[in-house]
């Protein structure tokens, strides 16, 4: 399973506060309300535990957490700037 599909399954089982609302790549978890503050500290302890990095507190911003799209180019630019 990739990151994407892991990250999904994981925001839809794990963070979202409405399990009847499927969550894909580009809905807005924070402006629908699908996803609040703890769900996104949720996200970011799992990002940090399934691919072991560190994520700044700064970088928890919503450009960085609206979408499972933007977490997945988030943490590709980590990658990118980290190696």
């Amino acid at each position: 399973m990739n990151l994407t599909t892991q990250l999904l399954d994981f925001v839809n089982r794990e963070a979202s506060l409405d399990p009847t609302t499927q969550i894909e790549l580009e809905t807005d978890l924070l402006l629908t309300g699908l996803v609040d503050s703890l769900g996104v500290i949720r996200v970011v302890q799992w990002l940090e535990d399934e691919l072991e990095m560190m994520i700044d507190p700064v970088d928890v911003i919503l450009e960085n957490f609206q979408t499972v799209a933007r977490m997945i180019d988030f943490v590709e630019l980590q990658r990118v700037t980290s190696a």
